[in-house]
């Protein structure tokens, strides 16, 4: 395989291509799988998740988030990597990734990979790459901590399955939200080659999960499960058909997580919108928020959004905005109600919910024991009673709470911070770089 411009890079200078060509790329998972290490090999994975750090805009930059290659064969019009795209183009070689990864996980850098790629060559080419690269990590260099890859769509099904034995997770990324979408803005791409590989990684996750239940050490396959990712605003979907998919995924496919990343525009093309605002990232934590209720609260996207609603209201979070649209259905006595309506409350977690059901067995609780477990009572006192008696005297009226709720001014992850794009360089440390980067560049030369 010939990679493109190896002989006129150094790793440091291919380093800075790929892990800002993969800035893109949501990355924002735990591990959700614990393995110890032996004693004799490096690194290890834990369930209770890789210690994030977050960049401004919420993107997870904890682990080495790199592309194999920036090259593509694909012209795909939202891409910043697109083949028509006159981009600085690099690409490491298995051996090179696999030396990056111990060198700064043994500097305390990292905790994991995620590993991604454009399309070199073909599908299958460039999955056997990726496949190389992790059977190198896992057998050479013993690496046993956490790595995230993804599944090239269109690739021979063996590389899939052989890749699926040694990372924890997988993903592929659904890219648009509709089928006419991806036709418009990725006509290399077809919503089938997409779902085939999502389909077998399901599949093999279910016949893992049978094989160890059977035999303790059996080899499990993408054991933290399989996550994808959809770019919102690209497209004029409505958040009502963004959230349908998501449900549908979750549902059909069983994935871990979807993640929604706001579409920013880096190409010149009369096909892409050019949103005045700037990405719209408070639109994709609004869909963030409603996914969560999806998958812990018991919603369902019917009745978050509708056909004559079919977009949430930016100015409250879906869960306030449903409890405005259902007023008939409180307030909710937290002494008597049951945990699937208490969690329905706005201001009350899933964990909150636990403990005011668990509490309320041996005790009648007040507002203040709802304080003390965790309850936001700004937003929850609207809703609720406590053995019959309101916090302060409120009425149950949508304008009445709805004011009061905007007054209160949500705190957004957006509000103080100036949004930027830059992906953070693992140099960013400037003691680090002054006094301790030739020693690594050496060391890994």
């Amino acid at each position: 395989m010939d990679y493109p411009n190896v002989d006129a890079m150094d790793i440091k200078e291919k380093l800075g291509i790929l892990s800002d060509a993969a800035k893109y790329d949501v990355a924002c998972t735990s591990s959700g799988v614990d393995r110890k290490g032996n004693g004799k090999d490096m690194g290890n994975a834990l369930a209770s998740g890789i210690c994030h750090s977050f960049s401004a805009d919420g993107r997870c930059i904890s682990l080495l988030k790199i592309l194999l290659t920036n090259e593509c064969i694909y012209d795909c019009k939202y891409c910043a990597n697109r083949r028509s795209n006159d981009v600085p183009r690099a690409a490491f070689t298995p051996e090179e990734i696999c030396t990056l990864t111990i060198h700064f996980y043994r500097r305390n850098y990292i905790e994991g990979l995620f590993l991604s790629s454009g399309i070199l060559g073909s599908p299958d080419v460039t999955m056997e790459l990726l496949y190389r690269t992790l059977y190198l990590l896992r057998n050479r260099y013993h690496f046993r901590g956490y790595i995230h890859v993804k599944a090239i769509p269109g690739a021979d099904a063996a590389l899939v399955g052989k890749t699926g034995l040694l990372a924890d997770r997988m993903s592929v990324n659904l890219e648009l939200p509709t089928a006419e979408g991806l036709r418009a803005l990725a006509p290399n791409k077809h919503r089938k080659n997409i779902l085939m590989p999502m389909r077998q990684i399901q599949s093999g996750i279910t016949a893992s999960q049978n094989e160890v239940a059977l035999y303790r050490h059996a080899p499990r396959f993408v054991p933290a499960g399989q996550s994808t990712q959809m770019i919102i605003g690209a497209t004029p979907e409505s958040d009502y058909q963004i959230l349908s998919v998501a449900e549908s995924l979750y549902q059909k496919f069983a994935l871990k997580r979807v993640f929604y990343s706001a579409f920013v525009h880096v190409n010149a093309d009369k096909e892409l919108p050019a949103p005045a605002g700037g990405p719209p990232l408070l639109r994709e934590h609004r869909l963030y928020q409603a996914d969560w209720l999806l998958r812990y609260y018991g919603f369902s996207a019917g009745e978050l959004l509708n056909e004559k609603k079919q977009n949430f209201n930016i100015l409250l979070d879906p869960k306030c905005d449903w409890a405005l649209g259902h007023l008939e259905q409180f307030p909710v006595d937290v002494q008597t109600a049951d945990y699937q309506m208490i969690l329905r409350v706005p201001g009350i977690g899933v964990k909150s919910a636990l403990k005011i059901v668990q509490a309320r067995r041996s005790a009648r609780l007040t507002f203040e024991d709802l304080k003390k477990i965790g309850v936001v009572l700004k937003r929850a006192l609207y809703f609720i009673t406590c053995s019959g008696k309101q916090m302060y005297p409120v009425r149950l009226e949508e304008d009445y709470i709805t004011r009061n709720l905007l007054y209160e001014k949500e705190k957004l992850p957006f509000e103080k911070c100036q949004v930027t794009y830059k992906q953070l360089s693992l140099f960013d440390d400037v003691h680090y770089v002054q006094e301790g980067e030739g020693q690594l560049w050496r060391s890994i030369s």
